[in-house]
């Protein structure tokens, strides 16, 4: 693994990190790499998440499947893109529920880093993908990392929201059962994808139901203008 772990989270992943899991891991990516494959996000972004948000800052956790997988587009955090890139039919739901539930405009970017800046940890299950691959990294060793991840906001004392989008991220309330702990508030609906957003995401309101349980935690809401 190429790209050091923030100091915040050092604590909660040094375990996994120098497991034998992540060792493989690390020699897979670099015999990917050597054979010519592209994955993305590039080095150094791959625990972008991570660096904008710092463990102790953490309010809300959206977590993602995998990067996207077409160029230029995957930046370490789930469901952005970098400003000047076309925004993904995913994260235009995730806007329009936006100003549904909150009556923020649509920003003309996909660029969710301050979200992050804001405590909201951008996570994907997996964190690196094959170009063009969806999902080609899954099953690789990627999960246990994420997990535990997840399992150190969790276990936290601090009150926080778990907004699992689609099937995949609500498996996390099985394998990861701390997040349903009383003192956190878990949101669940379909995944925003255009195949599943009218099945429940529109209409679900999970960022004023996210502010208005941190504010009566007393944790403040967060802003979620972009």
């Amino acid at each position: 693994m190429s790209d050091p772990v923030p100091a915040s989270w050092r604590a909660a992943l040094d375990p996994v990190m120098t497991s034998e899991e992540a060792r493989r891991l690390g020699g897979w990516l670099n015999a990917e790499e050597a054979a010519g494959k592209t994955v993305y996000p590039p080095r150094g972004m791959r625990l972008r998440a991570l660096e904008l948000t710092p463990l102790d800052h953490v309010k809300v956790v959206i977590l993602g499947q995998d990067p996207y997988h077409g160029p230029s587009q995957a930046m370490g955090l789930s469901f952005s893109v970098p400003e000047g890139e076309k925004i993904p039919p995913s994260l235009r739901n995730i806007y329009k529920e936006l100003e549904s539930d909150l009556g923020i405009a649509p920003p003309a970017h996909g660029d969710l880093t301050r979200w992050a800046e804001r405590g909201v940890l951008l996570l994907n299950t997996s964190l690196t993908v094959e170009a063009g691959q969806a999902g080609s990294h899954a099953g690789k060793g990627w999960e246990a990392i994420t997990d535990a991840c997840v399992t150190a906001v969790a276990a936290r004392d601090e009150p926080s929201v778990f907004i699992l989008w689609g099937a995949h991220a609500q498996k996390k309330l099985t394998t990861i059962p701390e997040i349903a702990a009383p003192r956190h508030l878990v949101i669940a609906s379909p995944h925003p994808s255009p195949l599943s957003a009218r099945r429940g995401f529109f209409g679900s309101r999970p960022f004023s139901r996210a502010n208005a349980f941190l504010e009566d935690s007393g944790r403040g809401a967060v802003d979620w203008r972009l």
